[in-house]
């Protein structure tokens, strides 16, 4: 992006930090803007933490209220169709509107629907809470992840892995925190993650008041949509962007299928204990948000098509592997999974807003939209599946879902990638 009053760029800072700073006084686009990227990464731990309660969860609540695989698929349907639905609304919506307090607002909604989680009493009282946390979580994706551009002062696959890094982290933690915090002791305790919330919304308090002060670099940004690469038509931006669709699906499917019945699959083949499952499906989804971190500034610097070649594709030989491995060697493919398959997102959102310059909010919407879309199908799929066919089967049909990443041969090579 370029400075919104100035002729030329300012020198990137990747260590400038910009907040807080005076009202009225903008910095430069061209810097990046640390602690505002810091302070949404970690808001996207807290919110990603509240929805892996869910999914951390579903032993219990299998139990508590006697479910089928199917009805435990339907609570993640339920909040990620919810965030898919609203999404990509949400983006169009703010890339006209800038709405600096919408992040602060979603996560109140998420803090009524832990509330709610806590004291639901039935099925039906668990999937209208879920559907409250998904859209608390539709508000929350499409605005902080322009803002994250926004800060980034250039570096948008380090802006966009940052933020990212922060949900996976959050994915990883709801697990270990619901194992020890909420499995030992009951559902009501499913409250101490009101704390969570209430903490995203200072922050997320301070962070609207930095991107009110910050709007003229937004305009300014807005004025230079012409991309950096040669003129692309159409035609070729539609088949790309739906290219990325069957990617971003590939992927979702495939790491919901380990988010919500990586636990069940440990138990029923190896006899392990819940808790131990979860310690399992941690150290799994710490891997995730460590291959996050790494994807987006690697693909600043070789591009973000072999960043995607490599991060969908190269994990099929493990995924294909899993099915058939004692505990010691499940446990070692699931880091590589892990690590190879989450690196893709970031690049996967940077390259897309390069196809569409100027409309960030569309697209980050319309992509998280996708993958919650995608990550809900999916947990009702499988849900399905396994109760019809066992849960061994459902990873022997994951295990081809990165195949996928043939497609992205199709995608052209742009000149603003490294």
């Amino acid at each position: 992006m370029r400075p919104g009053t100035e002729d030329a760029p300012q020198p990137l800072a990747a260590d400038a930090v910009d907040w807080p700073q005076p009202t009225g006084v903008p910095s430069s686009a061209g810097q990046t803007a640390l602690a505002i990227l810091i302070a949404l990464s970690f808001s996207h731990l807290l919110n990603d933490a509240v929805q892996a309660l869910f999914p951390s969860i579903y032993p219990l609540l299998k139990k508590s209220f006697n479910l089928t695989f199917t009805q435990v698929g339907l609570i993640t349907f339920t909040f990620q169709m919810t965030g898919s639905v609203f999404q990509p609304l949400i983006g169009l919506y703010t890339d006209r509107k800038p709405q600096p307090w919408s992040l602060a607002v979603g996560m109140a909604m998420s803090l009524a629907g832990i509330v709610a989680f806590a004291y639901a009493p039935s099925y039906a009282a668990i999937i209208a809470a879920a559907a409250m946390v998904g859209a608390g979580s539709a508000v929350f994706h499409p605005e902080s992840s322009r803002i994250a551009r926004l800060a980034s002062g250039g570096r948008h696959g380090f802006a966009q892995s940052l933020f990212q890094v922060g949900g996976n982290a959050g994915s990883a933690i709801g697990p270990l925190l619901a194992a020890f915090i909420v499995m030992p002791y009951g559902q009501r305790n499913i409250l101490w993650f009101t704390f969570a919330a209430l903490l995203g919304i200072v922050i997320l308090g301070r962070v609207g008041v930095w991107y009110r002060d910050h709007l003229s670099l937004r305009r300014a940004a807005t004025a230079s949509r012409a991309p950096h690469h040669p003129p692309l038509s159409r035609r070729t931006i539609v088949i790309s962007l739906c290219v990325l669709m069957a990617l971003v699906f590939s992927k979702y499917f495939y790491l919901v299928s380990m988010s919500s019945y990586y636990t069940f699959y440990l138990i029923a083949k190896f006899h392990l204990s819940v808790q131990a499952s979860q310690l399992y499906l941690f150290v799994f989804l710490a891997a995730v948000a460590i291959g996050t971190i790494i994807g987006g500034p690697v693909g600043d610097r070789i591009g973000r098509k072999r960043v995607i070649w490599v991060s969908i594709l190269g994990a099929a030989p493990f995924t294909l592997a899993l099915p058939y491995a004692n505990l010691f060697y499940t446990v070692i493919l699931s880091v590589i999974i892990g690590l190879i398959i989450s690196s893709a997102f970031a690049a996967i959102i940077v390259y897309a807003t390069e196809l569409v310059p100027g409309r960030v909010g569309l697209i980050a919407g319309l992509f998280f939209g996708f993958a919650f879309g995608m990550a809900g199908i999916g947990a009702a799929v499988l849900g399905k599946l396994a109760d019809l066919a066992g849960i061994e089967f459902v990873y022997k049909v994951c295990a081809f879902l990165p195949l996928i990443g043939l497609l992205t041969t199709f995608l052209p090579d742009l000149e603003s990638s490294p």
